[in-house]
């Protein structure tokens, strides 16, 4: 693996999820802007969705046979350790031929094996944690990382107090960058800016009981005219959702705009969330860190809907820790079914409620993350820790 110039070469680690990727790329693009010359190279895992979106993005990834441990099924991970055996070995070999000057993890499964890789060959490295409730690989890798960056406060339950830098967590830059008016951005889905939209995100892969509860209630959706919804889905739910509009409107569903419901616009990935955030009065999502931020930054009022399928429940920590600060509405997972639409549909229409929201998210927003983040692992080059 041959390096074409004299600049800082530096590997990111990490992925699994958008909510990972999209904070690494950025900080990526963030390192590029401060130093053009730096050579950046991702280390992901194979089959994972870092493989497609992070050369989408412009750089180089190398895949680890790396996967996450049954939690279920503890018969299956003697595959697993062969897995994460093999993946260590493999890193090894890309720091040699490498030679980065500082690793940098994001969380996911490959950041693991690649910065424990690092850690014994003498590589300073840098741990981002998304998360109010540090997950337990970032914990273990802790114990050697140089800086650990956090977004919330009170981190020092889990890591050295001496090692944590406040940044926040870094988001996507076309959604701050983006100048449209709300009255375009709903436009641009065929929607009347006269009417309030509701944004509901089902995450990269999909958010099972947002989707299923969104199912279940098409004919209030259609009923309630004067509200629009804007739903992704998630490629794992897309046809799911398709075959029930079909079997409740009897419409083939072949575009995102439902002619049997014209208020509603279904899709599995909005390429172009800036114009999805700028069309939104509401969003309701699940808690991932990075969407969060994301909703701080853009004083976005949000229904959060924490999944209960992630580890140590670190997403309903992640709600609680706005909601506590009255800076959003959480529901239940057990209670979405029953409860999340009756409550959007109040909050949306509820001028004050909505005012309150944004007002108090915002302030909870930590801007320029990314760069500085950036600069943070520069500093890990010169040794000036």
């Amino acid at each position: 693996m041959e390096t074409k110039n004299n600049g800082p070469r530096i590997i990111i680690s990490g992925g699994g999820t958008g909510g990972h990727i999209f904070p690494a790329v950025s900080i990526a693009n963030a390192i590029k802007e401060l130093r053009p010359d730096a050579e950046i190279l991702f280390v992901g895992a194979e089959g994972r969705m870092e493989m497609q979106r992070v050369p989408d993005a412009g750089y180089k990834i190398i895949g680890l046979p790396v996967a996450g441990f049954d939690r279920k099924s503890l018969w299956k991970n003697f595959a697993v350790i062969i897995k994460l055996l093999r993946s260590q070995w493999k890193a090894r070999r890309i720091l040699k031929e490498f030679s980065p000057q500082v690793a940098v993890g994001v969380g996911g499964y490959a950041s693991g094996p690649t910065l424990k890789a690092e850690g014994m060959m003498g590589v300073p490295t840098l741990i981002q944690e998304q998360n109010s409730y540090a997950g337990v690989t970032n914990k273990l890798l802790a114990q050697k990382a140089c800086k650990i960056c956090v977004a919330y406060d009170g981190m020092e339950k889990f890591f050295p107090a001496d090692k944590i830098i406040m940044t926040g967590n870094p988001v996507r830059q076309n959604l701050l960058a983006n100048k449209q008016s709300r009255e375009e951005a709903v436009s641009s889905f065929g929607f009347n800016p006269e009417k309030k939209t509701i944004l509901i995100l089902g995450g990269s892969l999909g958010a099972r009981t947002i989707n299923q509860t969104l199912i279940a209630v098409l004919d209030t959706i259609k009923v309630n005219g004067d509200i629009q919804f804007i739903w992704q889905t998630g490629k794992i739910y897309i046809q799911q959702v398709k075959d029930a509009i079909t079997t409740a409107t009897g419409e083939a569903i072949r575009n995102p705009r439902i002619s049997a419901i014209p208020n509603l616009y279904v899709t599995d990935f909005i390429k172009d969330m800036a114009s999805a955030y700028a069309a939104a009065d509401l969003v309701i999502s699940r808690a991932g860190a990075g969407s969060i931020s994301e909703f701080c930054l853009l004083n976005k009022p949000v229904i959060l809907v924490p999944s209960p399928n992630v580890a140590e429940d670190h997403q309903t920590k992640n709600a609680l820790a706005l909601v506590d600060k009255k800076a959003a509405i959480y529901v239940k997972d057990v209670d979405a079914m029953k409860h999340l639409i009756p409550v959007a549909l109040e909050t949306v229409t509820d001028a004050e409620k909505l005012k309150t929201l944004s007002e108090n998210i915002a302030k909870l927003a930590l801007p320029d993350s990314a760069t500085i983040i950036a600069k943070e692992v520069l500093k890990l080059i010169n040794n000036d820790k």
